[in-house]
């Protein structure tokens, strides 16, 4: 079993047998005959009708959605891992959504699908009341500059869209990097969900479920992790009122740049090294 590398987030030439390596970690899952490749990309979403789950996938399972899943790290990682679930992973840049269905298709992972959409739109138009297992979110954008404020997706609203598509007994997995927006995410998730801090890295993928949390790992930042179960006590009228009264995510993210001149944060891309080796 040959092994490739790449310093960058788009895949190499790869042939059967390999593994693939992103940044010095493997991406899950090994590459396959081109016969046994299948076709990952959902490449028109329905004009006015949610998706039909059990059409796409060929079979009743448990459903995982990955919003913002970037190149599709953490989404290909748990296809592999459990075959017995169907993924649906989603991103609103097309570069990165080919990256990750390259990929997919190249492990021949059936159970899994990837589409170019927001979070908003997905979950507004696509999915069903009580449709999915699991929703994940890593490295929301926190639009640092305040200005940009208001274009942050994790608002009491989309909490309340969250906590509809999710099944009795579904769960939300959140990550980030930013502190202001942690604080935030955890003064408003334990309102509407079973609200849990997580300490350490997800056991299942050490190294990172994100290309953004490899690089945040690699130059020692602090990364925040949490679980939410579905508060099954809410009815819809309580679930209104409650994110009614939850503020907005009008929080200043510190040492960020605005319209007051005031610094841009201090996160930087990791510097590549072209002759770096994976071991």
């Amino acid at each position: 079993m040959s092994k490739r590398h790449e310093n960058n987030s788009a895949p190499t030439e790869l042939i059967p047998g390999d593994i693939e390596y992103e940044m010095g970690i493997p991406i899950p899952g090994i590459i396959l005959e081109k016969e046994r490749w299948v076709q990952t990309a959902i490449k028109k979403l329905p004009e006015n009708s949610p998706l039909d789950f059990k059409a796409i996938f060929g079979r009743d399972a448990p459903i995982a959605i990955d919003i913002g899943c970037g190149n599709g790290r953490f989404a290909i990682s748990s296809a592999v891992r459990r075959p017995d679930w169907d993924h649906v992973a989603f991103d609103i840049l097309p570069a990165v959504i080919r990256y990750g269905t390259r990929r997919g298709n190249q492990r021949g992972l059936s159970n899994l699908r990837f589409a170019v959409c927001d979070g908003w739109r997905f979950l507004e138009s696509y999915l069903p009341a009580e449709s999915v297992q699991e929703i994940h979110i890593y490295h929301p954008q926190p639009f640092a500059d305040r200005m940009q404020s208001s274009r942050r997706m994790l608002t009491p609203d989309f909490l309340g869209l969250m906590h509809r598509c999710l099944k009795s007994d579904g769960q939300v997995f959140l990550q980030s990097d930013q502190r202001d927006y942690w604080d935030y995410i955890c003064g408003i998730m334990g309102r509407v969900f079973e609200w849990e801090e997580v300490k350490g890295r997800w056991p299942e993928d050490e190294h990172g479920r994100s290309r953004r949390e490899v690089l945040s790992i690699e130059q020692g930042l602090p990364i925040f992790r949490g679980t939410g179960k579905k508060r099954a006590d809410l009815t819809t009228e309580a679930l209104q009122t409650l994110i009614a009264d939850l503020p907005q995510p009008k929080f200043r993210v510190e040492g960020a740049g605005d319209s007051g001149g005031h610094k841009r944060s201090q996160w930087k891309p990791m510097r590549r090294d072209r002759n770096r080796r994976n071991t």
